[in-house]
């Protein structure tokens, strides 16, 4: 009943009231009419909970079903366009991915439920009885209304405020008794905005950008065993209150919308090939609960490397994508953004392989060759600056890198061509004196047993190409990056990912194990140049990549910023106690010093002399002071290490990042192990990295960046 035929029904005031007294009984007893909201049923764990949609998608709602065509099969895009609601058969369906369907309500009036205080909407037919009975109790001040639901439930509505449920204490029976208002009464609240219910505001209708993220091992990706796609729901409610406050000047002037992410769940289609039945003959009765959950969950890191089950997870999680992709793009006509990958644990794995296995488009292909060559030349001449700074003639540096001289050159240079570019005669024993030495160890390498043919890559592969151009292809330094992937058919995506980010991920474990040791600094993933590699601290899955591509320096992972722009206390607490100590050992040799060299001093005659060894001494101090002081790291060596090139993998910006842990999870490494695992679905740090990083690929950066942030 709308709001003006309720109005048209309300009863004549008693004929006897004058007009004044009409007036202020009227002003006194107006009745308004209740505001709708609607909410969907969720089933939990065999709980009912009534979850309100978002302002947005409830205004939308209303306006379809005031339109009149609710007799329609109406369909109607809810929760960002997740989820359709069909308005005549008053369901919730989710569109990307499977799920119980939920039931809808158009709700008006609440009762308290009996287990956690949280209100039930009642029936939309009970609820219109309830108002039409308020509507005459309001406008004929007639209170004591005693209504039964269709559950023979008594609802008593004492006045405005106060309005009851009560619980029958026995249904009627053989002698015929009737429902009473006995038994602990419940409170009745007329209208959604007095029953104290969330309602968020909704989504931003634009979207920028399409992320999809592939879990781990198992059906449950976090410690309350949980799904993807409720993990997926709290990263992308995550993001959105990120957006609101670090991209509000953005989101204010309109240039960005949200950023949508989308799970791709393999688990389900692994495991109903038939393998559980099989598994199950042949497990163990004895600690059933055990078993079941290895078969179920630690048993996927088997299934992955064998080339039948392989198989079937790389066509699940690639066929996944691209029909998501393809239901995406047919729901938003107007995208015109961008797409990313997202893998947690095996997740993650399983998506470097497929990236691995794409093929670029051949421009591109031929656009990297030239920038592979260009690369490979400049670091050969880098390498002969080095190899000349050994030597200790970097006086001649110019003269090489005039002549285009690269490390392969060097090597093929005799003394006669070295004669010609004018280097004198002690300089050119030096350099063919190195290339002599140098030529013979190889030599001895390859003679040794087990090191023939150690170096084959696959034709076609996609190191190849950089095996076979690199000057050091020959030591075996580099190898390719699909060496021992389990033989499958690895199926192209539709499209060209932007970036891909590898939460927790186990990469540099399996590379390793499969008997890949370095990772050509000149190699990226043939479709997707950005890459990023998450991890808490105490994951005990995750793994670094970077010295797989300079193993030769040790530097730390990059610090990820906390969302709140500053360390947290306790690692700026442990920070500040390292500098201190680290100064005071400085200032106790300093001292020690000092004392030695008044011991050490000459005698008074030979003041004059005293005096110079002591200044060459003093000299020769400061200059040993450096090296004195190996446990410093100021900030100069930190910004250093920020500024480590890294290679081609991620553009030449740096890969690994680290999460800081918290103050709780610094006192025990072992009991936040597996909670370090599963930390990333919530954290805001994880969330912001993402969203900078994307934004950033449109020339959209953070309200005020974050100190330590790339």
């Amino acid at each position: 009943m709308s709001a003006q035929e309720q109005q048209q029904a309300q009863p004549p005031l008693p004929a006897a009231a004058a007009p004044s007294e009409a007036a202020e009984l009227d002003a006194a007893n107006r009745y308004e009419a209740v505001v709708p909201h609607w909410f969907y049923c969720k089933v939990t764990d065999s709980r009912e909970r009534w979850i309100p949609f978002s302002t947005q998608d409830s205004e939308r709602l209303e306006e379809a079903h005031g339109s009149g065509r609710d007799k329609e099969d109406l369909v109607v895009p809810t929760s960002g366009g997740r989820y359709d609601v069909h308005l005549k058969k008053r369901q919730r369906v989710a569109v990307y991915w499977e799920e119980k369907v939920s039931e809808v309500r158009r709700c008006t009036w609440f009762y308290k439920g009996d287990k956690d205080n949280k209100y039930i909407p009642y029936s939309e037919t009970f609820s219109k009885e309830l108002e039409e009975a308020y509507m005459i109790a309001v406008t004929l001040d007639e209170w004591k209304k005693k209504l039964e639901s269709p559950s023979r439930e008594i609802i008593i509505l004492h006045n405005p405020k106060l309005m009851v449920h009560y619980h029958p204490v026995a249904t009627s029976d053989d002698w015929g008794s009737t429902p009473t208002e006995q038994g602990r009464p419940r409170t009745v609240k007329r209208g959604v905005e007095n029953i104290a219910a969330e309602i968020p505001n909704g989504e931003p209708l634009q979207i920028d950008h399409l992320v999809f993220v592939v879990h781990g091992i198992g059906p449950a990706c976090d410690i309350r065993f949980r799904s993807i796609i409720q993990c997926v729901n709290d990263f992308r409610n995550v993001s959105l209150s990120m957006l609101q406050a670090h991209f509000k000047k953005a989101q204010e002037q309109q240039q960005i919308g949200r950023v949508e992410f989308l799970p791709v769940n393999w688990h389900s289609s692994l495991h109903s090939t038939g393998v559980d039945v099989d598994l199950e003959r042949i497990t163990l009765p004895s600690i059933n609960r055990l078993r079941h959950f290895i078969n179920d969950t630690i048993l996927d890191v088997f299934f992955y490397n064998s080339s039948t089950y392989c198989q079937t997870i790389v066509d699940t999680v690639a066929s996944e994508m691209n029909r998501l992709y393809q239901l995406f793009l047919q729901r938003n006509p107007l995208f015109k953004g961008g797409v990313s990958i997202a893998g947690h644990s095996l997740g993650s794995l399983i998506l470097f392989d497929l990236l691995t296995n794409q093929k670029a488009a051949p421009e591109e292909d031929e656009h990297s060759e030239e920038g592979s060559r260009t690369t490979s030349s400049n670091r050969g001449i880098e390498e002969v600056k080095e190899i000349l700074k050994k030597l200790e003639l970097s006086e001649y540096c110019d003269v090489f890198e005039k002549e285009k001289m690269d490390r392969q050159a060097l090597f093929l240079c005799t003394e006669k061509n070295l004669k010609e570019m004018g280097i004198p005669l002690g300089p050119r024993m030096k350099i063919l004196h190195y290339i002599s030495s140098k030529t013979e160890m190889q030599d001895q390498s390859a003679a040794a047993p087990g090191h023939s043919g150690e170096c084959r890559a696959e034709p076609g592969s996609p190191l190849q190409r950089d095996l076979d151009s690199t000057d050091d292809g020959r030591n075996c330094q580099y190898r390719d990056v699909g060496l021992g992937q389990v033989s499958a058919n690895y199926p192209q995506l539709n499209y060209k990912p932007t970036i891909f980010f590898a939460f927790g991920s186990p990469i540099g474990m399996f590379l390793t194990v499969r008997g890949v040791k370095r990772i050509n600094p000149n190699y990226s993933l043939p479709t997707c140049k950005g890459f990023f590699n998450i991890f808490h601290p105490f994951d005990p899955v995750a793994y670094r990549i970077e010295p797989m591509i300079v193993p030769d320096l040790e530097f730390e992972p990059m610090l990820l910023p906390h969302h709140k722009g500053r360390k947290r206390m306790h690692l700026e607490l442990k920070e500040g106690l390292t500098r201190m100590s680290v100064d005071l050992k400085n200032n106790l040799l300093g001292s020690l010093r000092v004392a030695w060299q008044s011991f050490t001093r000459a005698p008074l005659p030979a003041v004059e002399a005293a005096s110079t060894d002591a200044e060459a001494e003093a000299e020769a101090g400061v200059e040993k002071q450096p090296d004195t002081k190996p446990d410093e790291t100021p900030a100069a060596v930190k910004e250093e290490a920020s500024l480590v090139n890294v290679g081609r993998l991620n553009g030449g910006n740096r890969i690994d990042y680290v999460l800081q842990e918290k103050p709780i999870e610094s006192f025990n490494e072992y009991l936040f192990a597996l909670q370090g695992h599963l930390c990333y679905w919530e954290s805001e740090d994880t969330v912001l990295l993402v969203l900078k990083e994307i934004y950033q690929t449109q020339g959209i950066t953070l309200d005020q960046p974050l100190p330590g942030s790339q």
